[in-house]
Parts: structure tokens; sequence; C-alpha cells
């Protein structure tokens, strides 16, 4: 299967595939600068917690390359300021804010500025290496839950495109479709910002993996007549009990998926559970521009001036999650202790 490798970096600029163009157009944007990289972020032409995570850590290494200052307390100041901006450009990912503090930690840790810039540069190439790894064994951990024969569901877009390559929950699924079982893929479009219909639907397009696009209120219908197997997803921010924050709409599947008697997954890194975190209420929900809803890429869908709500995320409660598949293997509940142990064998 091809590669999809939304984030190069080459030459000291960070190359990002313009996922608000797919899938009519496959267009990389430049980021020159850590501005640049903010406003991908911000504009969600790169999207996904662990490509958040990635680019902010180019961002980072960015920031400090532009700085021309000798003094390593003045040179800190202005690159924690820096990283301040960059982790305002989305606050629900948890990833972001765990690459900047990483980038930050290894800034401080080195006394001459002269060697920061390219240490920030080596650590972020990591970071991105170390991504691709994780998603591979996550994928190797998970492709036991997917069946051979009957049905999977996916929400959002989990894959390649939200990370630095492979995916996270259409990683598991691409994982147990390389394994030789073989199962119905359904992926929804996942209003209002359509990443399910616009970017999973071309990523099962490129792996040469079926899959039928059904519009986010069928699938209750889908999983009452015993057409869905099992549910997986990504996810954004876990907290310390299992609560676990994902795409819009995520919620109501884990719902239905529970009324149902299905299987309702989580496929996620270790970089996305937060364990200062008690439950999902303290996970800061982004609200987006509620032009998202009222409009498709500048037509109107609605009339004008109405009102429209758009939160980027929702919560589910861990009682409806079966399982959270991490690089360190799966976790069960009760979350309280296999994710904390799964963040300490990770040295977190």
């Amino acid at each position: 299967m091809s590669e999809i490798r939304p984030i190069e970096w080459a030459n000291g600029t960070l190359r990002l595939l313009d996922q608000t163009r797919l899938p009519s157009e496959e267009v990389m944007v430049e980021a020159h600068g850590y501005l640049d990289a903010v406003d991908a972020i911000k504009t969600m032409r790169v999207r996904g917690a662990p490509a958040i995570g990635i680019t902010a850590a180019y961002a980072v290494a960015m920031a400090a390359r532009d700085l021309d200052i000798s003094d390593k307390d003045t040179f800190m100041k202005q690159l924690e300021e820096a990283g301040l901006e960059i982790k305002a450009a989305r606050p629900t990912a948890v990833n972001l804010m765990w690459a900047v503090d990483r980038m930050i930690a290894i800034a401080n840790s080195e006394t001459d500025t002269s060697r920061i810039k390219q240490r920030l540069v080596d650590e972020a190439v990591s970071i991105e290496k170390e991504d691709e790894a994780i998603n591979r064994r996550m994928g190797k951990h998970g492709m036991v839950l997917m069946p051979d024969g009957g049905s999977v569901l996916t929400h959002c877009n989990a894959g390649a495109l939200a990370t630095a390559a492979f995916g996270t929950a259409v990683g598991v699924i691409r994982a147990g479709w390389e394994d030789g079982k073989r199962f119905k893929v359904f992926n929804t479009e996942t209003r209002p910002f359509l990443q399910g219909s616009r970017l999973t639907a071309w990523e099962f397009k490129k792996l040469g993996i079926p899959a039928t696009l059904v519009v986010d209120s069928a699938a209750g219908m889908l999983m009452r007549r015993g057409e869905i197997g099992c549910v997986i997803t990504g996810a954004d921010r876990i907290a310390a009990n299992g609560d676990t924050a994902n795409k819009i709409g995520t919620y109501t599947l884990a719902v239905l998926a529970n009324e149902n008697g299905i299987p309702f997954y989580v496929a996620a890194p270790i970089s996305t559970i937060d364990m200062s975190l008690n439950n999902g209420d303290e996970i800061e929900i982004e609200e987006r521009a509620s032009s998202e809803v009222t409009e498709f890429r500048g037509i109107p869908v609605a009339p004008e001036g109405v009102e429209a709500l758009n939160p980027g995320f929702d919560v589910t409660p861990a009682r409806y999650v079966s399982a959270i598949i991490t690089e360190a293997g799966i976790a069960r509940p009760p979350y309280i202790e296999s994710l904390d142990l799964a963040v300490r064998s990770a040295g977190r």
C-alpha cells in the first residue's frame, strides 16, 4: 500500500498537505515560520491530534531558528512566548501542548543558544519518526480486535492524514486488512467539516480498502439492523479515568453502540492521555466558527444571519469505551489503572 505523508520538513521549510482542499486537490502548502504553522493548525490545513503535535514541534524549531539572541534567558523568554502562541492555536488536542512542552524542555537543557536551534530541529524530526513507529505498533496491537467478516464503523479522520503516517483508528483497520482479515468498512461524513467524506474516504481509496460512506445520522439505523460489528475512533484527549474527547458526534456513536451491544474502541497514542485531568468534564472543548455550519467553501447552506452552534469535539464517558488501543497495548477498564500503567510504560 502507498504511504500517505501529510507533513514534510525540507531545507528549513515545513510542507503540509492542505487538508481543506482534499479530495479535489492535492496541494502542499509551505510554512516558512512558526506563525505560518500556527495559522495552518487554526485553519485545519493540518489536523488530527498527532499531526498537530508534530506541526507544533516544527513550529517551535522555526521560532527558535528565527531568534537572533545570544543571551540564554532572553532567548528562552521569547521562545516560551512563541510556545504559548503555538499552544493557543487549538485548545482540545493535548498532543499540541505535549509537543511544545517537550521542545521547550530540550531548549532549556542546553546552556549555549548556538546549539539550541539544531537540537530543536533534530527533536522535531524525532517526534515525527516516533509517531509513525507508534502508529504501526498501535495497529499491531489493535488488529486483534478487528473482525474477520462482519463490519467496522469509523468516524471523522484518524488515518495517516491525522498523523505522520499510517494513522491511529484507520491504522488499526489497515493493520487488520493487511493481516488478511476481510470485513466491511463504513465511515461517516462527519459533519460539519466533512472530514470523513473528504479525508477518510480519500484515504481508503488510496489504500485500496473498500469502504462505504454514510451520513452521520444513518449510524443508528445500521446498528439496529445488525450491520455494524464494532466502532473505532481516534481521540484528541483522554482523561485519567478513560473519558475521551474526540470529534463531535463520537459520543452519539458510543451511546448508540452501547444500546445495540456493539464494542466501541478508541485508538490513540499515549501522548494523547492527559493524566492531569481526572475526568472528561475538565477537557476544554473548542468552539469553532459558525460559518463552518452555515457555509461550505463560501457557499451558504443556511439562511443569512441564522445562529449556529459549532463545538469541535464532544466527550465520551469511559463507561461506553470497550477498550483503548495504544502503542503499549490494549487498555481495558478500570482505565484509572490501565491508562496509568500505559503512561508509566512510556516513561511519562
